[in-house]
């Protein structure tokens, strides 16, 4: 097996995964991390050959941008008090830890290469949280605050690996300097990103087609990230930028196709990447393995050490910073997303999982010093760093959905029905003033007014059959039966339609162009 091989198994098992998790009731990057571990241990499955320096700006920027798109800048902004406390505050803290932990306890490390490691295994993965929390019907507000910390604590994080492996190499170590770069490296991916996202916005307008905007929508996020890299700013802060620019002012109501074409797109983007990293991590373990050879008793103590001090301070710190941040929520005047009960916050630790950020961080350390001289303990920094990432994304993954369940964290569902309910019925009222907005321009036939009177009380029913009084609901349930009835054969009409057009496709003188233009209409009516 080549190397090309070894990626479409990858590509393979990514697809896979999904539906064989939903039936076991498994996370997918759990065992696509699982199927990198068994592919390692065949003997004609070869090593990965990917440069270390390529792993992070080649799967972190997709999958940072396709997170990004589940959100809003808005939501951000209204959590980042628990965003900052939760999740930045506590890579720095975890960092010191590990740091201090580390130095003690591995002969020789010296100060900047434990900081270093301390930086790599301190911040969640955001694809993994989300891929196993999405997944598990838990509390949109847990939700977040997981997507909110796994974004920014791996810019956080990046920024402090950089600036130890550069104390490292270098021999030398400024505090001020570090907050220099640490200021500079945030102001720069800030300028990148925005300017990125207005000329993207732009581009895309001018651009009009929807095949091409989707083009441009991948290219952005790696455009961003090596921009800011390359004028020595933070990438990761600069592809959050440009998607959170994008997700807020590049987005056109009217443009239907693009969005739901868009969507497909990057859930397959991000089913494919998501299921490679993780591959990947499995795959890594077989090189980690070998550097423990003959010493495995000394190395699995310092990697349990390091676990250990990962998952309490993980622990330690959630405890007092979720009733302070509970405490600030009291006194706001608007929702604030944080954990409601000890309930949510043990779900919230047990969440804490390693992945993409920190094996690409481990394989990124440099081999050698600005002296010559090897890394210092850079073997056994990988051999931790990897251990801390399969302890925390094996067995926290593994058990996680036990745990939910154990516990009873559930999603707010009557929460979540009461403000659809609401959009229902100001898409409903929208649509009425639009109505209104109309016939006080056009003169429109009394029959065709009260018919579209209808149809824009059926938009808000379409969307949420209870809108309404208590009193009319009966009324408003025999209509989405009749609604149901319609859009049943109005399918079943259209499904005859697209049948006969692609059968039209095969015979003697058709332009398939044409019949894909013709289908491609019949597909859109469809969906309305």
């Amino acid at each position: 097996m080549d190397q090309l091989a070894l990626l479409f198994a990858l590509l393979l098992g990514a697809v896979v995964s999904v539906p064989v998790g939903d039936r076991l009731g498994l996370p997918a990057p759990v065992l696509m991390t699982l199927l990198g571990i068994a592919l390692a241990l065949l003997d004609f499955v070869p090593n990965v050959d990917v440069p270390p320096d390529l792993i992070l700006p080649l799967l972190l920027p997709p999958l940072l941008y396709a997170a990004v798109r589940r959100t809003s800048w808005r939501q951000f902004a209204a959590n980042v008090r628990p965003i900052l406390l939760l999740a930045v505050a506590l890579v720095f803290v975890t960092t010191i830890c590990v740091a201090a932990v580390a130095h003690a306890i591995v002969p020789g490390l010296p100060l900047a290469a434990a900081v270093a490691l301390g930086a790599l295994v301190a911040p969640p993965d955001p694809v993994a949280a989300t891929a196993v929390a999405g997944r598990l019907g838990l509390p949109r507000r847990l939700v977040s605050i997981l997507e909110g910390e796994g974004l920014f604590n791996d810019v956080t994080a990046i920024v402090l690996y950089h600036v130890a492996i550069a104390a490292a190499v270098s021999g030398s170590f400024t505090a001020w300097e570090a907050g220099l770069d640490l200021v500079l490296s945030a102001v720069v991916a800030l300028v990148v990103g925005l300017a990125l996202g207005w000329g993207a916005d732009k581009l895309m307008d001018l651009l009009g087609d929807p095949t091409l905007q989707i083009g441009l929508s991948l290219l952005v996020p790696y455009a961003s990230y090596v921009l800011a890299e390359e004028f020595h700013g933070s990438g990761v802060l600069a592809v959050l930028v440009t998607a959170l620019f994008l997700a807020e002012y590049a987005t056109d109501a009217d443009d239907v196709l693009t969005r739901l074409a868009g969507h497909t797109f990057w859930d397959i983007v991000d089913t494919l990447v998501t299921g490679v990293a993780f591959g990947l991590i499995g795959l890594e373990l077989h090189n980690a393995v070998r550097t423990a050879s003959g010493r495995w008793a000394e190395m699995l103590g310092w990697a349990a050490a390091v676990v250990g001090v990962v998952v309490l301070v993980r622990l330690l710190y959630l405890l007092p910073a979720t009733w302070l941040t509970k405490r600030m929520h009291a006194r706001r005047d608007y929702d604030e997303e944080v954990p409601m009960s000890w309930r949510e916050t043990v779900v919230m630790w047990w969440s804490g999982m390693r992945g993409v950020a920190s094996v690409a961080l481990a394989l990124a350390i440099p081999l050698e010093t600005d002296s010559g001289a090897p890394f210092p303990d850079r073997n056994e920094i990988v051999f931790i760093a990897f251990g801390v990432i399969m302890a925390t994304l094996v067995l926290q993954g593994l058990t996680l959905p036990w745990l939910v369940k154990r516990l009873g964290v559930r999603t707010d569902s009557a929460r979540e029905k009461e403000f659809e309910n609401q959009l229902a019925v100001r898409a409903a009222k929208a649509a009425k003033r639009r109505l209104k907005e109309i016939e006080a321009v056009e003169d429109l036939p009394e029959e065709l007014s009260e018919q579209m009177l209808r149809r824009a009380f059926e938009i808000g029913v379409r969307i949420s059959p209870d809108m309404g009084e208590e009193g009319r609901k009966e009324a408003q349930q025999q209509r989405v039966r009749r609604l149901r009835r319609v859009r049943r054969i109005q399918g079943e009409l259209l499904s005859a339609a697209r049948h006969e057009v692609l059968a039209a496709r095969s015979e003697p003188g058709a332009d398939p162009e044409v019949v894909d233009r013709v289908l491609r209409h019949l597909d859109v009516r469809s969906l309305k």
